[in-house]
């Protein structure tokens, strides 16, 4: 492999680890990307995909190590952790076994999630403000939040965009809406880095474990920056930014599915 590729993949990596926080979809942008890049070996592929993972999957358990341990002794908050995860991993385990996941990322798909989700995330950054999640989040909104958090299954949607849409829908606050989809991502991100783990076995050298190293150090660091910067950005100011860079981004697909 020539050296040359590791430069892409560091740019993905950090992509990574920047968009999967913010409601601009990361696996849209990745499945265009990777397309481009083209790595030769789908298992170096997949590998990598496990690394920019979990990547991110360490840097929202050290952002939030204090918020972890509190979910330990509020037992309320955990019970809605579990009932907003299971809907995507009952439905991420049909994808898998139905193998939809060649259709579900074609690039037309990816373009028109992402145009469609944009305009239904400006619909609900108008909701005035009425719950607040540490106090009296309901088994209710915590199950519509988790059933929202299906559709990410589809690329272009945003995992972290269409759960702040669903909370904002329900009257949560941008920054409660953004800290309850950071905690919810745990579990799936956990999920996906451990299934993709056991299915990706290959024979490790040395080259492999530095792409490994570069997907998983770089996307911890951009994730790092990307949460605190967000959480900071959503304090004072409202979505429309990423309604924006999603159209702006749903255009470009759209013209590059069709040139």
């Amino acid at each position: 492999m020539s050296f040359s590729i590791y430069f892409p993949l560091i740019a993905l990596a950090i992509i990574q680890g920047i968009t999967e926080w913010l409601p601009i979809s990361s696996s849209g942008i990745l499945v265009f990307l990777e397309q481009l890049i083209n790595l030769e070996d789908k298992n170096l592929n997949l590998l990598f995909n496990i690394s920019v993972h979990a990547g991110s999957l360490i840097a929202i358990i050290f952002y939030f190590k204090k918020e972890i341990l509190n979910i330990l002794k509020n037992l309320k908050l955990l019970q809605n952790i579990i009932i907003a995860t299971i809907p995507v991993v009952l439905f991420g385990l049909i994808v898998k076994v139905l193998n939809l996941n060649i259709f579900l990322q074609d690039i037309k798909v990816v373009a028109f999630a992402t145009v469609f989700f944009s305009i239904i995330l400006y619909l609900s950054d108008k909701t005035k403000i009425s719950q607040y999640y540490e106090q009296n989040i309901s088994n209710k909104n915590a199950f519509y939040i988790g059933l929202a958090q299906v559709l990410a299954l589809i690329p272009g949607t945003s995992r972290s965009g269409i759960t702040i849409t669903c909370a904002r829908y329900l009257g949560y606050s941008r920054t409660d809406a953004a800290k309850f989809s950071f905690i919810i991502s745990i579990p799936v991100l956990l999920a996906a880095t451990t299934l993709g783990a056991v299915e990706a076995i290959i024979n490790l050298n040395s080259q492999v474990i530095i792409i490994l190293l570069i997907g998983f150090s770089f996307s911890l660091i951009a994730s790092l920056l990307s949460i605190k910067v967000f959480l900071t950005f959503v304090e004072n100011n409202n979505l429309t930014l990423f309604v924006v860079l999603r159209l702006i981004l749903g255009a470009g697909l759209l013209f590059y599915s069709f040139s």
